[in-house]
């Protein structure tokens, strides 16, 4: 079942205000709990799980800038 467009801007708000920033902090407690890399391998994981959490978002955030394509012509 397909998401309208006002339940993807719902969740893809929900995604920028919440879940990112709880991504964020998971993401560096978890990088603490190793010994510190090197600085460029720390720049790869870092880089690399910057664009992770995006794939699986990517079809709620596609198009919701644009109008709504189910809202009446005026």
């Amino acid at each position: 079942m397909a998401l309208s467009w006002k339940a993807r801007r719902r969740w893809a708000l929900f995604a920028l205000v919440v879940a990112m920033p709880l991504y964020v902090v998971v993401t560096v407690n978890v990088i603490e709990l190793f010994d510190r890399p090197p600085f460029l391998l720390e720049l790869v994981i870092y880089v690399a799980l910057g664009i992770v959490w995006i794939l699986p978002l990517k079809r709620i955030f596609k198009g919701i800038s644009q109008p709504d394509p189910d809202a009446p012509k005026e």
